[in-house]
């Protein structure tokens, strides 16, 4: 279908809040193949894609091997029986993650995995429990689900209900995700209907600013008061805030989190549904910090494509949370651990790891950086720009001469950028941070065209216009 008749379709069928259709008839594309780097719309018109389709893509779109993967799965067995009748690659996927995260960390630090939870049900081991370096997991198929599938874990193995987030979070829309996320957009329209379990507190910057010169200090001592507010069973953080503008936080903030936590006995989940499998350089951007949490959520690029999430955890923690099955799980799902989820993850790990994409996405956001630096850490004419980078995971801010947010710039510029073939985003509150999340297979040489290209572009919209002549 052309992209007009997809878009009055639309319009006709679906929720007039999902799709944004610019009257001026420039938003959005549609989408018609997507391969590597690069997607095609209904037209034929090829762009390079800045985003990875919100993180997925890690290996490209529609990778070979992800692709035949899920394609054989699918000649075998299409569907099967969540927490009924399991079938075999639930079972390695399982395997692999636990292997990917607490069996890595384990291995890297030589040590236990964290201090031993408190609360009225709590039966967890020590740091020596034979089982430490074994991670245990609960599939979903969003990362908000795995965002509350962790939640959950921590209400069980604390007895404590209370989450302590952060400002400019974003943990998924379910409505138990909607407790932890920050943005008022999304949490406005249905407050009376939450429990109000989350408590924020500032999610601190790597720059000291006028309001807050020691932010590691603030966010201990909001921290400290919102243990003294009530039961608190979790900490639930981003270690890179995404959706809230590509925010990288001090080098001390994840440390002081996991000294906290085991301090006042709480849980520490790491939600890296959009930072894990090697978007920031690293498997999983905790490990920039060395920090080991009790409970990580992926999603996104676990599977390169296929809806499948997972929330993983210390063994100890979650046979502590969650009691042996007894026919009738407490938390379940018709799709849970999908097979072709299943097939298509084990894929893309091991695509990942053969092609060492995260290696590469290390050293291609080492470049990214310094040529963002380069580039924009200068004045544009009438507003300048402040760059963020780690990894494959880039920002560029937009500020107007008062310091307001140039919203308007940064949109009419990723417009722009698409009319020119170059597919990007806006981030934060504002929609004034054009985010970098490319595929980890871009080249050096696409990422200096779409950095030239974007500087061109936002030199232009800062240009003074002329100002019409009046005719008299």
């Amino acid at each position: 279908m052309t992209t007009r008749r997809t878009l009055d379709l639309l319009r006709r069928h679906e929720s007039r809040n999902v799709t944004f259709l610019d009257p001026d008839g420039s938003w959005p594309i549609v989408w018609a193949k997507a391969r590597g780097n690069h997607v095609w719309d209904a037209e034929g018109r090829k762009y390079l894609d800045l985003t990875a389709a919100f993180g997925v893509a890690a290996a490209g779109h529609a990778n070979p091997r992800v692709v035949r993967a899920g394609q054989r799965q699918m000649g075998t067995l299409l569907h099967a029986m969540g927490d009924v009748h399991p079938h075999a690659l639930k079972a390695r996927l399982a395997e692999e993650l636990s292997a990917l995260t607490f069996g890595r960390w384990t291995a890297a630090t030589g040590r236990g995995l964290g201090s031993r939870v408190s609360g009225p049900r709590s039966q967890v081991p020590g740091p020596k429990s034979k089982i430490q370096g074994i991670g245990k997991t609960i599939f979903g198929t969003s990362g908000s689900e795995a965002v509350e599938m962790a939640m959950k874990t921590a209400r069980l193995a604390t007895g404590r209900p209370g989450v302590i987030a952060f400002t400019g979070g974003y943990h998924g829309l379910g409505y138990g995700a909607l407790n932890a996320t920050h943005r008022e957009h999304f949490r406005g329209s249905f407050l009376d209907q939450l429990r109000g379990f989350g408590r924020f507190v500032p999610f601190p910057r790597d720059e000291p600013s006028v309001e807050s010169p020691d932010p590691l200090g603030r966010v201990e001592a909001e921290i400290r008061a919102a243990f003294r507010h009530g039961p608190v069973g979790a900490i639930l953080v981003e270690p890179v805030q995404a959706r809230g503008g590509i925010h990288i936080p001090p080098d001390g903030f994840l440390p002081l989190l996991r000294r906290l936590a085991d301090e006042h006995g709480a849980l520490l989940i790491f939600d890296e549904v959009y930072t894990g499998f090697g978007r920031t350089g690293k498997w999983f951007a905790c490990e920039h910090s060395g920090v080991v949490p009790d409970l990580i959520c992926l999603g996104k690029a676990l599977t390169g494509g296929f809806p499948l999430s997972a929330c993983v955890g210390r063994a100890d923690v979650m046979d502590a949370a969650w009691p042996v099955s007894s026919g009738e799980a407490i938390h379940t799902s018709t799709y849970l651990g999908h097979p072709v989820g299943c097939a298509m993850a084990l894929a893309q790990i091991e695509e990942l790891k053969s092609r060492q994409l995260i290696e590469r996405a290390a050293g291609s956001g080492t470049g990214l950086a310094d040529l963002l630096r380069s580039t924009f850490d200068r004045r544009i004419p009438t507003f300048g720009a402040r760059t963020r980078c780690i990894g494959l995971m880039a920002a560029v801010e937009l500020r107007r001469e008062d310091g307001a947010p140039a919203t308007a710039e940064a949109i009419t510029a990723m417009k722009e950028m698409l009319r020119r073939g170059y597919i990007l985003l806006p981030e934060g509150e504002h929609s004034d941070i054009l985010s970098f999340t490319p595929p980890l297979t871009i080249t050096a040489a696409q990422l200096r065209r779409t950095v030239r290209e974007l500087h061109d572009v936002l030199c232009d919209a800062g240009r003074p216009r002329p100002r019409a002549v009046q005719k008299r």
